[in-house]
């Protein structure tokens, strides 16, 4: 039998932002009926390879053959057109029109006269969407739908564009478990009429179920390509991290002391059973005064998730956090501040800074509201707090006017700490804090976090580093897929055992302890 016909062939492809090679020398070739994984972590460059394939951009080097022939889609529409079609996790369609006229938009049927021919549309309509298990009066606006029925919607309009190529950028995001089945049929049914899927998903369990091949990215490069089968769930996670079981690297950490005195008793913030649908399922965590607790995980975890909700910037439908015994008022930020949380956001220029305003005002911005007196603020006081955290942090700044979008990573994201370190805060949640910075500043932070827990602040750091995870925490909590799957603690946090327990080789220790119990 003759091998599938190749339908892709990416040769060389590299793309420079400013400042960023985001994609390095990348090869990938994809065949006819075939379900290929693309998977990496934040910043491997998955994102930016979807966009050269798709027209959003230009590559700056390497060729894209598809279907024999050298491309250069000039828009996403000319690559839909051709034959390329894609899926993205937050559902691009319109959503005051009608599902039928989403469906067919751009190749809507139309009559004799050249008029839209509304009946047949919708009579097709219903037809194709039958198919993927949504049922629905095609009329309504999409809108109407669940976040779930409008993805479904978008999935069965690629596949009725006569697409050779479909890609699914994490496309079970928004799905019931019965919407994720019908998600995977659609996926075998597209491989058994010769239609080629890019998967890409940080989900491992969606990964050995429906992908024949994968391809790793990691900083822009390609480290991986293969039969998925021929690669076991601990090997594609180091894969990914880029880490020997039981290596070390030593390169340009600092490490933490690990002395944090963390005590024995009342913790001071409780997160317990936090429940968002499609997103958080239960999650429990718990830190004392004096320690800092990681949350382990792949990207899509649940990390930054947990985070926002202990801070009330994502609403729960469940759950309770409570600080220093205290509980919470739920989805409210500004009562979680009161309490004396602060989290420091992992995307510091579009939650964080205030790139305008100088570090004076970054600094000074949460605080302002303690420091007023019937409405007037002292601008002593301001400055007094501005000077003693500059002066702290290190932030390297001409003058405290000047603007903070000027300074460096590292600097930018030392003066939000001084922000809510000026709150003088119970509790510190740290998302990714030294991703983007140089070695120096990563390396300052961190000496920084340790100060700070040795004070008695309690610390909730999320990295993907996993050495400064494991060197930096007393605990970690490891999720996956939203749900807690592990605690290590002590000398179990190593990162043999951290990769395990992410890859799913480790049992949780409750169900451990449970079948001691039981036998």
């Amino acid at each position: 039998m003759a091998p599938p016909a190749e339908v892709l062939a990416v040769r060389g492809l590299s793309k420079t932002f400013p400042g960023v090679r985001a994609l390095d020398d990348v090869d990938l070739t994809l065949h006819a009926g075939e379900v290929h994984a693309l998977i990496g972590e934040n910043g491997a460059g998955k994102s930016t390879l979807i966009k050269l394939l798709t027209g959003v951009h230009r590559p700056d080097a390497g060729d894209i053959v598809f279907l024999g022939r050298d491309v250069s889609f000039a828009t996403p529409l000319e690559a839909q057109r051709a034959g390329i079609s894609t899926i993205y996790q937050e559902v691009n369609l319109i959503p005051l029109l009608s599902v039928a006229r989403n469906l067919f938009l751009g190749r809507e049927p139309r009559n004799r006269l050249g008029l839209l021919d509304f009946a047949r549309m919708n009579r097709e309509a219903e037809e194709a969407l039958r198919a993927y298990g949504v049922r629905v009066d095609v009329r309504r606006p999409l809108r109407s739908l669940g976040v779930g029925a409008q993805q479904m919607v978008a999935l069965a309009r690629a596949v009725a564009s006569e697409a050779r190529i479909v890609i699914m950028d994490e496309p079970t995001s928004s799905l019931e478990p019965r919407e994720v089945e019908t998600l995977f049929s659609v996926i075998r049914r597209l491989r058994d009429e010769g239609i080629a899927v890019i998967y890409v998903s940080h989900r491992l369990d969606e990964l050995y179920a429906v992908c024949d091949t994968v391809t790793v990215l990691r900083d822009g490069r390609r480290v991986h390509h293969g039969r998925l089968a021929e690669l076991d769930r601990l090997s594609l996670v180091s894969t990914m991290l880029g880490r020997e079981l039981g290596e070390v690297r030593k390169e340009g950490l600092t490490k933490f002391t690990g002395d944090h005195h963390a005590t024995d008793g009342q913790p001071v913030l409780e997160a317990s059973e936090l429940t968002v649908p499609h997103q958080l399922h239960g999650v429990s965590v718990s830190i004392r005064p004096g320690e800092v607790v990681g949350l382990g995980g792949l990207l899509g975890s649940g990390r930054t998730e947990t985070a926002k909700a202990i801070s009330g910037a994502l609403p729960t439908t469940s759950g309770t956090v409570m600080v220093a015994g205290a509980p919470l008022r739920r989805g409210s930020t500004p009562a979680a501040i009161r309490a004396g949380i602060s989290l420091l956001p992992e995307d510091r220029k579009s939650e964080g800074i205030v790139p305008g305003l100088s570090v004076r005002e970054n600094i000074s911005l949460a605080v302002l509201p303690r420091l007023s007196r019937f409405g007037l603020v002292s601008e002593a006081r301001v400055d007094s707090i501005v000077d003693t955290f500059i002066e702290r942090l290190r932030i390297k700044a001409s003058s405290p006017q000047q603007k903070v979008g000027e300074l460096s990573g590292g600097n930018q994201q030392k003066v939000l700490l001084a922000r809510w370190l000026a709150m003088n805060p119970k509790v510190l949640l740290l998302d990714e804090p030294t991703r983007g910075i140089d070695v120096g500043a990563k390396a300052e932070v961190q000496k920084l976090v340790d100060e700070l827990a040795a004070d008695g602040l309690g610390v909730l750091l999320i990295s993907s580093d996993l050495e400064e995870l494991i060197e930096g925490s007393d605990r970690v909590v490891v999720l996956k897929d939203g749900a807690v799957v592990g605690e290590l603690a002590g000398d179990e946090v190593t990162e043999d055992k951290l990769m395990r327990t992410i890859a799913g080789h480790a049992p949780d220790r409750d169900a451990v302890e449970e079948a001691a119990t039981d036998g």
